[in-house]
């Protein structure tokens, strides 16, 4: 099960943060505050030109934004990494999973998303729900590379301070957690699937990614837990 635009335009994913607030498992962002920070970035930006934001990954393959074109896209300075423990969406609180966030040191390749000035602000609305909600990221303006051109983009980084913050695991400890996770919205061995599969249609050579789901398979497979059909281990 994936995260639609209605999940948040009719109040599911708020729901969600007020009861894992209310049971400790983060300070919600209120909906004024993810406003404000939403206004704090674009402020930077040029007043109705269209905004680039950088994908790395759920947004690659379930971006629920519209938008007027995407490309690959790399960035430097940040490497996408499994740093953020999540007990809501592919985890529970007895269980969490892990997701992504981007570290600082190395490069990232990932999805780059043209959204129209016209519509910027209302769009990035449900990029600031989806993502800032729980105070895990902090936004960034990042050079982004496509092509021959450099674009400035919006990133999301993984906010160290953030109660979730796993810090740097071991691929055993990591491949434990992916494998075991399971959430309302799925497997969250689903989610490093879905992020290979699409690095392998970009083309990209993401070693540790590829490396990673070797890993949760193989304990998927220990544990006596069906492995999905998922993209083949391979760089390219």
């Amino acid at each position: 099960m994936d995260l639609k635009r209605e999940d948040i335009l009719e109040g599911r994913i708020e729901e969600v943060a007020m009861e894992a607030e209310r049971l400790g498992l983060f300070r919600r962002m209120t909906p004024d505050e993810r406003l404000q920070s939403k206004r704090d970035i674009l402020s930077i930006l040029p007043a109705g030109e269209d905004v680039w934001l950088f994908g790395y990954g759920s947004l690659m393959w379930n971006p629920i934004i519209h938008y007027l074109e995407h490309q690959p896209g790399h960035i430097f300075g940040y490497h996408r990494s499994y740093c953020l423990r999540t007990a809501m969406g592919r985890g529970t609180p007895e269980r969490p999973g892990l997701t992504l966030g981007l570290e600082r040191g190395g490069s990232c390749r990932g999805l780059l998303f043209r959204i129209a000035g016209d519509i910027a602000e209302n769009e990035l609305d449900f990029v600031w729900n989806r993502e800032m909600i729980s105070r895990a990221y902090t936004p960034r303006l990042v050079t982004a590379h496509a092509g021959g051109d450099a674009v400035r983009a919006i990133a999301f980084v993984i906010n160290t301070r953030h109660e979730g913050y796993a810090g740097k695991l071991t691929m055993e400890e990591t491949a434990d957690a992916v494998a075991k996770a399971h959430g309302p919205l799925g497997r969250c061995s689903e989610y490093l699937e879905n992020t290979v599969l699409h690095l392998d249609e970009l083309g990209v050579a993401d070693g540790p990614m590829h490396k990673l789901l070797a890993c949760v398979r193989a304990r998927m497979a220990e544990l006596g837990i069906d492995v999905k059909s998922a993209p083949t281990e391979n760089g390219s």
